[in-house]
């Protein structure tokens, strides 16, 4: 999903288990079956973590983890700790040498990251996580704060997750009755790349009452005719806000009932970093997008 924006990539209160977070454990060796398909085996707590994810890098600091963060990619920049931390490029272009001299004992990177070979010819263990769904985020909160061989683990990543999902029902209950049912496309990246109904996003907005033209059979980002959007008649448009501008010049959708309508979300580029991230302020993404909701459904 070249176009993609930036992607992948509810402050968990401090208990006594969180405030231990830092302690390693010793226990036995974790090992977890990362999104390549490969185990991978972690003997002890890693302490020097470099995350080349924005969401993953998230994950671990709401795990109480941050401090032992030392490098991220270049599009980190939450929480404000992450900001002076090296940042060692992207999925197609990490900084290789940069991120060696870190000297890391933990890389958490997506699934297609292009360095992933390379790092472990060097023996630098490496895991391999790109949730794409809110069941994958579950399945990899769990995974890192074992990864982390952090004390209580499964508690602690329950503890995150159970959070993550009252705060999705706050932002539920908060959405106009109006707008309930009404049908949706949200556009995540440039060539018309939607978020689809089995996507993370998708998941979201269908909590939230609403109806995704995208359906689950098409994939999770598919690329759509554009075509196919006028034909879906979508009574609510979300996107960035620089795509925003120019939706009336779009052969057809003058003829949405979204455009007709002004119904249309737009996102500042801070806000969309919020939105469309797996991590867990996917609770910010749906105040976002309940707040929107309201401006154009007033009750």
């Amino acid at each position: 999903m070249g176009g993609v924006w930036f992607f992948w990539a509810s402050l968990l209160p401090l208990t006594s288990m969180a405030q231990n977070a830092l302690t390693p454990q010793t226990a036995s060796p974790f090992s977890l079956t990362d999104d390549r398909g490969r185990k991978v085996v972690i003997d002890k707590a890693p302490q020097r973590i470099i995350t080349l994810l924005p969401s993953l890098g998230e994950i671990v600091c709401e795990l109480q983890a941050c401090e032992r963060l030392v490098g991220v990619d270049r599009y980190s920049n939450w929480p404000e700790r992450v900001k002076t931390l090296p940042q060692l490029g992207g999925i197609d272009d990490t900084h290789l040498e940069a991120l060696v001299k870190l000297k890391p004992d933990l890389v958490l990177l997506a699934r297609s990251s292009r360095v992933t070979q390379r790092l472990e010819s060097m023996g630098i263990k490496v895991v391999a996580l790109e949730p794409q769904s809110q069941e994958d985020m579950h399945r990899v909160i769990q995974q890192i704060a074992g990864a982390l061989h952090l004390p209580n683990s499964k508690e602690r990543a329950e503890l995150l997750w159970q959070s993550i999902q009252q705060k999705l029902e706050v932002a539920a209950a908060r959405v106009p009755k109006t707008a309930k049912g009404a049908r949706i496309y949200f556009e995540a990246g440039t060539g018309y790349f939607a978020a689809g109904e089995a996507s993370y996003i998708g998941e979201t907005l269908k909590r939230l009452g609403l109806v995704n033209v995208v359906t689950p059979s098409m994939g999770s980002f598919p690329q759509v005719n554009p075509e196919f959007v006028v034909k879906a008649n979508p009574q609510i448009i979300f996107m960035g806000e620089r795509a925003a501008t120019d939706l009336k010049s779009r052969p057809g959708w003058n003829r949405i009932e979204a455009i007709q309508q002004h119904r249309i979300c737009s996102f500042t580029p801070d806000q969309s970093d919020i939105v469309v991230r797996s991590g867990p302020r996917i609770p910010e993404a749906a105040e976002l997008m309940v707040a929107c909701l309201k401006r154009i459904y007033p009750e």
